[in-house]
């Protein structure tokens, strides 16, 4: 075991309500332990001029022409940000050697190598008088890489630490995140990935929340379908099903990363707001089943489910009886585990700036697509 860091992770994710915030100790290795977890909610008004500029920005060129819009609210994103961070810190008493920042993702586009999360990584390091790594995608990009998944690193610290045991009763374990975008990770026994990194395998493999919650946000006063029960009013009209899983030919080998401007909802507009929920709820359900089907690779396989998507019960259902054929393949809410599920991808960046700091790599070939192994991360000490 190396020099324990204590690091605060910072996430803001794509349904746009809040900031996760999570602290950890670690080694920057296998050594992790929890300190505290936190959420900090946007007020309306944020909120909504968050997805106001998020939906502007379409293609690299509405970054220039939004620049001024962008600015602004990135030193109100960042601002927020600050505040979260400050309370969380004082109210546990720590002392604080990284802050990861994520910062918002405001454009992602894997064909032309482009990322941009907003977030000022030196202004939050004046505010809160910290190191703050941020910035996390650059390297990896710089590097052939996606800039995206970015947390199968952390998620293999998780099950290391948490699910070890079930290493003996499965050939794999898999997590499956649900944001917005669905990712899924296969991991590995420390031993194993260190002897080979390339065992680690993780990928984006389609739509998790965000086609529903923009159908839900765009027809009624709702921005999500709590639980699913909008969708679970509704009937699934198989013909529109089926003509949008052919058109959107989302099958293996997953090996782009995608950004929620990629998946249009327009092919359900003609349908009322139940029966639109539950076909995009479908829609969404045979994508992730079928990357589960894929990445257990016919054996015996625990998928562990973190993100949101997992406290929509009607989408966990429906992936549930589509995998309802496969024995082999157990599905589960990460809480079965003891594990609370809302915070991973904050705990990630927390774990994600120490491996930056100690000049660990953060991405492999076989997560983002980079050519080699690669660190990342641009360190703040603005105070």
């Amino acid at each position: 075991m190396g020099k324990i860091y204590t690091a605060l992770g910072l996430m803001s994710g794509t349904s746009m309500d809040g900031i996760d915030a999570s602290v950890l100790t670690s080694d920057g290795h296998s050594e992790y332990s929890l300190i505290a977890d936190k959420y900090y909610k946007y007020e309306d008004k944020f909120r909504d001029k968050l997805a106001r500029i998020r939906s502007k920005i379409l293609t690299n060129e509405d970054l220039v022409s939004f620049g001024t819009e962008i600015s602004a609210i990135e030193r109100e994103l960042t601002l927020l940000h600050a505040t979260a961070a400050n309370d969380l810190i004082k109210k546990n008493n720590l002392k604080i050697d990284f802050i990861g920042f994520h910062g918002h993702t405001l454009f992602h586009d894997s064909k032309k190598k482009i990322s941009k999360q907003i977030g000022d990584g030196n202004l939050l390091s004046q505010l809160c008088k910290k190191n703050v790594i941020f910035n996390f995608r650059k390297a990896d990009i710089e590097n052939g890489g996606e800039g995206a998944p970015l947390t199968p690193i952390f998620h293999n610290a998780v099950v290391n630490k948490n699910l070890n045991k079930e290493f003996n009763k499965f050939d794999s374990i898999n997590i499956l995140n649900i944001g917005g975008i669905a990712n899924i990770t296969r991991t590995a026994k420390w031993e194993k990935f260190y002897r080979s990194p390339d065992i680690l395998q993780a990928s984006d493999i389609g739509p998790g929340n965000c086609m529903i919650d923009s159908w839900i946000r765009n027809n009624s006063n709702s921005i999500f379908d709590n639980k699913g029960k909008i969708a679970s009013y509704g009937k699934t009209d198989s013909l529109i099903l089926n003509q949008a899983l052919e058109n959107l030919n989302i099958l293996p080998p997953y090996n782009k990363s995608l950004d929620i401007n990629d998946f249009d909802i327009s092919f359900v507009r003609g349908l009322n707001l139940e029966n639109g929920a539950s076909t995009l709820s479908d829609l969404t359900a045979e994508i992730i089943s079928n990357a589960i089907i894929h990445y257990s690779n016919s054996q015996n396989s625990l998928n562990v489910v973190c993100g949101g998507g997992r406290k929509n019960i009607y989408l966990m259902d429906m992936i549930n009886k589509k995998l309802s054929n496969h024995d082999n393949l157990k599905f589960f809410p990460i809480e079965n585990f003891g594990i609370n599920g809302d915070y991973i991808e904050s705990q990630a960046f927390a774990y994600l700036a120490i491996r930056s700091f100690l000049n660990l790599p953060l991405s492999f070939p076989k997560t983002t697509r980079c050519k080699l192994p690669c660190t990342g991360g641009i360190l703040a000490s603005n105070y």
